[in-house]
């Protein structure tokens, strides 16, 4: 009995220590975690990027004559970070005449253009360097244009704004009172002169 239960043995010891080789092989991620150990976040993608700093701009629009804030006038930011076209914004005025934006990188060119109706186009560039800036914009009135030949700088437009139609010639009418039909002549006609021939008249 005892010569035969021996190979059992053996097998079972066999089989123990091969089981304690295949648990040592096993990568350590597929074992067992215990509960209380908080699990380490995986990394994937690229390393996160801060965005740019921006900067807080206002827009101030008035009229140049009288100061009074303009309502509904076209602001379009137009910004140039490093060379690269931003794309354009556009924004409209508030009754108090101001537009604010928080998205232009600090540091950009910009330039700001403002089209308001019965006003001339506004344009101009600026570099936004600060945190935040405050800009005022005054609309004038549309201006004549300079020609070679005439100097109209600083001469108001004698145009008025908007579509302009083009310019057609009326109809010559006749004064009042005339008559529109062909005149006719009153007077008697006379009978022609006889001819001076050799036969004498007819009686």
């Amino acid at each position: 009995m005892l010569f035969r239960n021996h190979p059992r043995r053996a097998l079972v010891a066999g089989l123990f220590a091969s089981l304690a080789v295949f648990a040592a092989l096993v990568p350590v991620h597929l074992r067992a975690q215990d509960d209380d150990a908080p699990a380490k976040p995986e990394k994937h993608g690229r390393k996160y990027k801060a965005p740019p700093d921006t900067s807080h701009i206002e827009v101030t629009v008035i009229k140049d004559f009288n100061k009074k804030p303009i309502d509904g006038a076209h602001v379009v930011f137009h910004p140039v970070k490093d060379g690269v076209d931003e794309g354009n914004l556009e924004v409209k005025t508030h009754p108090d005449g101001k537009v604010t934006i928080d998205v232009i990188p600090t540091g950009s060119a910009v330039r700001i253009q403002v089209i308001a109706d019965g006003f001339a186009t506004f344009a101009d560039d600026y570099i936004i360097s600060e945190a935040s800036r405050q800009i005022t914009v005054a609309m004038i009135k549309p201006r004549a244009q300079v020609s070679t030949y005439v100097d109209n700088s600083g001469k108001p437009s004698q145009l008025s704004p908007g579509i302009q139609e083009p310019i057609r010639r009326k109809k010559a009418t006749p004064p009042a009172g005339s008559s529109t039909t062909p005149s006719t002549s009153t007077t008697p006609t006379t009978p022609a002169a006889p001819s001076n021939s050799g036969t004498p008249p007819q009686p």
